[in-house]
């Protein structure tokens, strides 16, 4: 019997056990990663497992992302605890406000996560990494320390679930309309304890940064884990960022699924996911008119240069309205340079956007973008539960980019079709 891409990364990483789905293995992750709002539990369990430290340092990620730059004493201290912890164990990947940017972002762009990896992280949007043909999986704070400290982890290899795309995206669809379309038709749970396999023709329509989108929300459909098909778009970004550790993996003709999915990119326009659930994706068409408070334009599933371009081809030469708040935050610090380079940041501040540093804050309602009782938002986060922003009263509808920024334009949901831009297409092959 054939082997899922799933299985054929988790037996790359095996070191004992049969890493088939289904089973548990011992796996020993190419990186664990941990993150400012959960890694003080992290650094604790290890002290009280009595760990030296790290089996292989080089292995471990930092990342301050959630409450960088600190917002309060309380995660200045968190981030002391985590900066002085990578000091004293020689941990060279420690990333940080200036030269990091929100964790699922930084990995890839650093090159420490690529085709055929495997990482273990503290954040269950670590399925992120499956956009690279490699496979991330979220872990609580214990099971991490014990990864850190023995350089292995126990894991049940998942069951996979089959998806493939087909046709061409229409007009102003992007990775993020494609992802919501899949949960809308299989439910917030259709793939719980599974991994997604994305693969298809339609996969050419679909850059890094897209791809980053769909494997992100993979999570909000129940998912452990996902992994896109390697093609030339990925092994172009894995030479260019450079990955080497570990080879590509394909799919055996006769890999056994839990289930198949087929899903026509023609077949559907712009979406959007009515609160309080990811899995409330419907035509922007059906809530038009609804008015908004705030947009918020960033976050680890869509704050790279493909969703700041289409941002910046609708507010080119517009105006936010005055009754609506606009927050953009690239992922990373790369990207925040990139687009200072393009000059998309004195598109967003003529437009009258704010444009904050790298951070998680508003998306888990953290800080920089909290949200009051009664107000609305539209947004390019992964998740629009009840409070997720701030307030329980607040209202979260998740959209694509150029949704998003002609929101902020027109003060209410409206078709991005009805604000002309330059190319519909923009950043799908950027």
């Amino acid at each position: 019997m054939g082997q899922t891409m799933t299985e054929k990364i988790y037996a790359a990483h095996a070191v004992s056990g049969q890493a088939r789905a289904g089973e548990v293995a011992v796996i020993s992750p190419d990186v664990v990663l941990i993150n400012d709002i959960s890694g003080t539990i992290t650094i604790e369990q290890m002290e009280r497992m009595g760990a030296a430290g790290p089996a292989d340092p080089d292995r471990v990620v930092l990342v301050a992302d959630h409450f960088s730059p600190a917002k309060d004493i309380v995660s200045a201290q968190s981030i002391r605890l985590m900066r002085e912890y990578g000091r004293k164990q020689g941990i060279s990947h420690y990333y940080d406000s200036g030269n990091g940017g929100i964790e699922h972002a930084v990995l890839p762009e650093r090159g420490l996560i690529g085709p055929g990896g495997l990482v273990f992280g503290a954040d269950s949007h670590t399925c992120t990494a499956g956009a690279l043909n490699a496979s991330g999986m979220g872990f609580g704070s214990t099971d991490l320390a014990a990864a850190i400290a023995l350089g292995e982890l126990w894991a049940r290899v998942p069951h996979s679930i089959r998806v493939d795309l087909v046709g061409t995206p229409r007009p102003f669809v992007t990775g993020k309309d494609i992802i919501l379309s899949l949960i809308a038709a299989i439910g917030s749970d259709g793939a719980m304890n599974a991994a997604i396999e994305f693969g298809g023709p339609g996969l050419s329509h679909l850059n890094i940064d897209e791809r980053m989108a769909v494997a992100n929300m993979a999570v909000e459909a129940g998912a452990d884990t996902c992994v896109f098909e390697c093609d030339d778009q990925t092994r172009a970004y894995a030479r260019e960022k450079g990955w080497t550790r570990r080879e590509p993996v394909a799919p055996d003709h006769d890999a056994q699924y839990l289930s198949r999915r087929v899903i026509a990119l023609d077949e559907f326009g712009p979406l959007i996911a009515v609160p309080p659930s990811p899995a409330n994706g419907t035509p922007v068409a059906a809530v038009a008119g609804t008015r908004v408070d705030q947009v918020y334009i960033g976050n680890c599933s869509n704050g790279t240069m493909t969703d700041l371009r289409q941002a910046a081809s609708v507010l080119r030469g517009r105006r936010v309205d005055p009754q609506v708040r606009l927050i953009i935050v690239p992922a990373t610090n790369a990207i925040y340079q990139q687009a200072a380079r393009e000059g998309l940041l004195d598109v967003f501040a003529t437009a009258g956007a704010s444009v904050s540093l790298p951070t998680c804050g508003a998306c888990f309602g953290g800080h920089m973008g909290v949200l009051a009782a009664g107000e609305t938002a539209v947004a390019t986060t992964n998740r629009n539960f009840k409070g997720r922003m701030g307030h329980p009263d607040s209202r979260v509808y998740l959209a694509n980019a150029w949704v998003a920024a002609a929101a902020a334009v027109a003060g209410a949901i409206v078709d991005p079709a009805t604000l002309p831009v330059a190319d519909a297409n923009q950043g799908a092959q950027a």
